[in-house]
């Protein structure tokens, strides 16, 4: 699995020009699913994304997590986060997972995270055209590979 992590001020998600799914503070992820993602790859990126210290504290650093702000998530589906553009300019979507294996990940990506935040989420709808819009805060952006554990 990859994420995009986005901090943001708020962030929205709209469909057919109503909107789906709407935040204040927290964080925006778009969310990369391929065949090779398991149960271990969701409980790991779950947990990495509800613990990431990138909220300031009363010190103006870096040191509260979602969870501690009481933030809120957005959550959107994004195959194109396993774009191959290695050869040529058309990039490549191999690696992302067809709807019969991401869609059963995805809604598990989702009760996890909701889970571990302990409070509903917001989210996106796999394979709808969306629009998404954000204020990023800082700006704070993080990327992370569930295959690259860094």
């Amino acid at each position: 699995m990859r994420v995009v992590i986005q901090r943001v001020s708020e962030a929205s998600v709209t469909i057919d020009q109503k909107i789906h799914g709407q935040i204040g503070m927290g964080l925006l992820v778009l969310v990369g699913i391929e065949d090779a993602d398991k149960d271990e790859d969701i409980q790991w990126l779950s947990n990495k994304i509800i613990n990431l210290r990138i909220f300031n504290d009363a010190n103006g650093v870096m040191n509260c997590s979602v969870k501690d702000i009481h933030g809120d998530i957005l959550v959107v589906s994004q195959f194109t986060l396993h774009a191959s553009t290695k050869k040529g300019n058309r990039p490549s979507y191999i690696k992302a997972s067809k709807p019969e294996i991401a869609v059963p990940l995805y809604e598990s990506f989702k009760k996890r995270i909701t889970d571990e935040l302990g409070k509903p989420i917001q989210t996106g709808v796999f394979g709808a055209d969306m629009k998404v819009a954000l204020l990023n805060d800082g700006p704070v952006t993080i990327l992370i590979d569930s295959k690259n554990k860094e």
